[in-house]
């Protein structure tokens, strides 16, 4: 493909994202849910004006870098170590129910089998790529209803993190059952490390950040210094220990959340984000779409499959939320929160595509769960906090 081919790309993109957007606030309805479809609509699955491709994969990545990035310097340290614990259950309940839901559903439709046998891993699987959580989306949402720095915001925040890295290790103790060459426990270590590493690492960049904050405050190479130790961190927490990288962009804004300079840093971020990366991420989304390939089998399957992902993550995370004394509609919104799935979910079936444990078909059963959950977490999430008197909008 002609490298200028990508200027199109992303003018089409840009334009169809914003335009979609707006509609989708004048219908009272964020505008990532418009980013979206807008991406549904140009993709191959109706118009076909862009197909993915590399670039746009990689401009994507960025967009949800930025993204969490900015989610961790909005965040309020002192509620985050507050709603820690909770968060933590709250992300255990949220994998083991969809774990278990996923495993039994595959079995529904194709035998149970025998503990053991490679049916029941593929199985075990397919329950995997439902634990997966993707904030980005529900982060976007509560930015735009200004409720991202509450506690229950912190919470979705907080468990989605803790989420990444259950699911994280659940899927290589899966992979590593199906191939001896695996090792699950170097996960739990790589786990370890870097949260050791981004403990020690993040207390001297802290220090060093406050003293050139305090000699040269609100000038501009505060934010471009954040957003290289933004990126610095996303590449050592993927490559160095295997964590996901929005997992290493989400510690770098945490911590810088506590300088003086963090809402400036956010400020300028929001500005690459909102005119570029934000829309080319969440259109992206779309444009992973391909309907035509879906026979009436899979759609039923990923029917089933988009259900279950959506329930097992709201009874899963609003009953563990009602258990840590959340009211119940506090509980409902960070179930919902935690219900949108994304790039994590694609990463987890793509690994499980390369370990035979999944076959093609089924990514559209997975893009399906991520676009319809990607639409409706959103939209409910707006009409709970509608319902919310206590907090104002």
């Amino acid at each position: 493909m002609e490298s200028y081919v990508v200027f199109k790309d992303l003018a089409i993109i840009i334009v169809a994202a914003k335009f979609c957007g707006i509609l989708a606030r004048k219908c009272k309805a964020p505008q990532v849910v418009g980013e979206i479809i807008a991406g549904l609509i140009i993709g191959p699955s109706v118009l076909g004006l862009v197909n993915q491709s590399d670039f746009l994969v990689q401009m994507a990545e960025i967009g949800v870098i930025l993204l969490m990035f900015s989610a961790g310097l909005e965040t309020d340290l002192k509620d985050l170590l507050k709603t820690g614990p909770i968060a933590a259950l709250i992300a255990c309940a949220g994998v083991f129910i969809p774990l278990v839901f996923g495993a039994v559903l595959y079995m529904a439709f194709y035998g149970f089998a025998p503990w053991g046998s490679e049916e029941f891993y593929k199985a075990v699987f397919v329950g995997t790529i439902l634990t997966a959580t993707s904030v980005s989306i529900t982060v976007e949402s509560l930015k735009e209803m200004g409720k991202l720095k509450g506690k229950v915001g912190t919470t979705i925040l907080s468990a989605a993190i803790i989420d990444d890295v259950i699911g994280i290790i659940v899927l290589t103790f899966v992979i590593g059952f199906k191939s001896p060459d695996s090792k699950p426990m170097s996960v739990i270590v790589n786990t370890v490390l870097f949260f050791a590493f981004a403990i020690v690492v993040g207390y001297v960049s802290y220090r060093i950040f406050k003293k050139v904050d305090a000699r040269y405050p609100h000038t501009r190479r505060i934010p471009i210094a954040g957003l290289a130790f933004c990126l610095a961190m996303a590449y050592i927490a993927e490559r160095y220990f295997g964590i996901a990288d929005i997992t290493g962009a989400y510690v770098a804004g945490i911590i810088l959340c506590s300088i003086r300079d963090s809402e400036y840093i956010a400020e300028k971020m929001d500005v690459n984000s909102y005119m570029m990366f934000g829309p080319i991420f969440f259109a992206s989304i779309g444009l992973k779409t391909n309907l035509e390939s879906v026979s009436m089998g899979i759609l039923i399957f990923s029917a089933a499959f988009v259900l279950v992902g959506l329930v097992s993550k709201i009874v899963g995370c609003s009953l563990m939320a009602k258990l840590c004394k959340f009211d119940g509609l506090d509980s409902l919104k960070i179930g919902v929160g935690m219900m949108t799935r994304g790039e994590v979910a694609l990463i987890v079936s793509q690994k499980g595509l390369s370990a035979g444990l999944l076959t093609p078909i089924y990514f559209t059963s997975v893009i399906l769960l991520i676009i319809v959950s990607s639409i409706l977490t959103p939209i409910i999430l707006k009409v709970l906090y509608s319902k919310d008197e206590k907090q104002p909008a």
